[in-house]
């Protein structure tokens, strides 16, 4: 009795408030579950966003009786409105993730702000409702993508990032380019009551998820339960367990290379090392760096970097976006449905290589797959010039240039978060009374979240005015020039410094 005394009260110190393991434990808290919810999440957000971008401008007509001079200029402020609300929100998400507990509360949260802002917009009578709706899905926005990608971090570890973020862009990227060509098909076919019912399905399967995930933190705390049970559970179980609960625990280890390696970790390396690190911080820091101390990291050329990369990928799926339909109207006298079928290219090729390019990103480091990418997508995107209106031929020849533009969507857009989320792993476990236990990696996220979505705001308000005032193949050599830029920073900032440019040093 005594032993059995003895162990409850050592269980019970070691998982506090909580006495016996929930139920589901192992799957709840299995890394593929956990990705695969937030991948769910963080597309729902982004698919309801675009999902209703082709209804907006009937609603306004039929149900607000706005007149034909005011819609188009309702339609950019309620889009502006939603870029808006999300820029300005996920910094502050970032900022207060890092000061609380648990990741799973507010990314509930963030769902309920979103099936209220969907619930009103479908059922909003005014411009003000509709402005409100879109203000409550931008913040709903900056939680979801700030908070995903910081519990997908802590799940999967630095060293695994570029599979999972790979593999969640993949379905990402298809919602962002598909969903406003869906809406149109469903309101054409049934109305208001087939776009927002597509909708609230996404919404439930969403809600389930998010309430089973267990986080590795949580699950963590009952490793000893069955390492202790041998009884109750098997040797597989228990191994099983704790490989799922022992991912990232933070600040053990120091990534110093995105490309493949990993220093010894980071309790090992002496004072003098880490005085003499270039990613150590001074002591005394501004009132600012305090309270926001993922700022200090933008010092680095290559977070800078990273940074820009990301609003350049938003920015060319935000091209895409405004400008296929259109050109497929124009040239090709296509209607939403048909246009929706030459999204199917470039979605298709990014979802079936985005797992594999977050793979070599993981093994062969973030240098090589951005510059690639960037370089690919430079001529594919001038030979978007040859597109003119036709028959057959030119139909076969858009869909085939916007396949293979797929290709270097899939490579642009794991190298980023991947880059970003190292970097910041340097600076915090060089630095750890700096960023604080659980470090800055939510308000890094939230950063992120606002480029990209201002990236994903200005592609098409600046595509749509290129194409309307130079011509469709013009501007598609501005964006070439863009990619073309990026390319050459990330060859000189992403992944270190270039090899070359360290043989030219060495030498002089």
């Amino acid at each position: 009795m005594g032993g059995y005394i003895s162990t409850g009260w050592k269980r019970s110190i070691a998982f506090g408030h909580y006495e016996t393991p929930p139920w589901g434990l192992h799957w709840r808290s299995n890394t593929f579950f956990i990705i695969s919810s937030i991948g769910i999440g963080m597309f729902t957000d982004i698919f309801l966003y675009a999902l209703v971008v082709p209804v907006t401008p009937f609603m306004l007509e039929d149900r607000i009786h706005l007149g034909p001079d005011q819609i188009q200029s309702q339609v950019s402020n309620l889009l502006a409105i939603y870029g808006a609300s999300t820029v300005i929100a996920s910094p502050i998400v970032g900022w207060a993730a890092d000061k609380i507990t648990s990741r799973q509360i507010p990314f509930m949260a963030g769902l309920v702000l979103l099936l209220t802002g969907t619930l009103m917009f479908a059922a909003g009578q005014t411009v003000a409702a509709l402005a409100l709706a879109r203000v409550l899905q931008g913040v709903s926005g900056a939680i979801v993508w700030t908070l995903g990608l910081a519990m997908c971090l802590e799940t999967v570890g630095p060293e695994n990032m570029g599979k999972a973020i790979g593999t969640i862009f993949s379905f990402i990227g298809i919602g962002t380019l598909t969903a406003p060509v869906l809406g149109g098909a469903l309101y054409r076919a049934s109305g208001y009551s087939g776009v927002f019912g597509l909708g609230a399905s996404l919404l439930a399967i969403d809600f389930f998820m998010r309430l089973l995930v267990i986080e590795k933190k949580v699950a963590r705390r009952y490793a000893d339960y069955y390492q202790s049970s041998e009884s109750e559970t098997s040797s597989v179980h228990d191994a099983d367990v704790e490989s799922t609960t022992s991912a990232n625990d933070e600040g053990d280890r120091v990534y110093s290379s995105t490309d493949g390696a990993t220093d010894e970790e980071s309790p090992l390396l002496s004072n003098e090392e880490r005085e003499d690190s270039p990613y150590r911080l001074p002591e005394q820091h501004s009132k600012w760096i305090k309270q926001f101390p993922i700022l200090i990291c933008f010092k680095d050329p290559a977070l800078i970097a990273a940074t820009w990369q990301t609003f350049v990928q938003a920015f060319i799926l935000g091209s895409f976006d405004a400008t296929i339909p259109t050109v497929a109207r124009d040239y090709f006298g296509f209607d939403s449905l048909k246009a929706g079928l030459l999204f199917l290219g470039p979605g298709g090729t990014d979802l079936l290589l985005g797992p594999f390019v977050g793979w070599a990103v993981d093994k062969y480091g973030t240098k090589g797959a951005s510059v690639i990418g960037y370089l690919y997508a430079t001529p594919m995107f001038i030979l978007l010039r040859l597109v003119h209106p036709g028959g057959t031929k030119q139909i076969a020849l858009y869909a085939s240039l916007l396949a293979l533009n797929g290709f270097g969507l899939a490579l642009i857009g794991t190298p980023p978060i991947v880059e970003s989320g190292a970097v910041t792993e340097r600076y915090y476990a060089m630095n750890p009374e700096v960023f604080g236990s659980k470090g800055p990696y939510a308000q890094l996220y939230g950063i992120n979240s606002a480029v990209f979505s201002a990236g994903l705001a200005a592609g098409p308000l600046i595509s749509g005015h290129l194409k309307d005032s130079i011509g469709y193949g013009n501007m598609n050599l501005v964006v070439a020039g863009v990619c073309l830029v990026t390319a050459v920073v990330s060859w000189l900032y992403i992944g270190g410094r270039p090899s070359l440019l360290s043989k030219v040093a060495g030498d002089a």
